[in-house]
């Protein structure tokens, strides 16, 4: 079955979809990625964090890129600036604590 085409183009995916494919993209490569040979459950904070932040990107590439072939510019900017936003929140928020030892054999967060 062939898809219609308007105006000459598929039709665009919504930025909600190509968010949640960078997710799943990006979360499936956190979690799989050096496993072969960890016998330790997978660290769930980090692979949601990656998650988040790839398909943010993916996301806000994907607005950008097709805010400048339209020549909105503004538009573009906005999408990677709230996409850099996004990431860095994800990366302060979902960071795993490290916990460290004083002097005096005490752990720290």
């Amino acid at each position: 079955m062939k898809r219609k085409r308007r105006g000459g183009k598929a039709a665009a995916a919504s930025t909600a979809e190509v968010f949640l494919r960078g997710f799943i993209a990006t979360a499936l490569l956190s979690a799989l990625q050096d496993r072969a040979a960890a016998s330790t459950p997978p660290p769930w904070r980090k692979i949601f964090r990656h998650g988040i932040q790839g398909g943010a990107a993916l996301a806000a590439g994907t607005k950008a890129a097709e805010a400048i072939g339209r020549r909105d510019y503004r538009t573009g900017v906005t999408a990677v600036i709230v996409a850099a936003a996004a990431i860095v929140t994800a990366e302060t928020a979902l960071q795993i604590p490290h916990t460290q030892e004083n002097p005096l054999g005490q752990e720290e967060a």
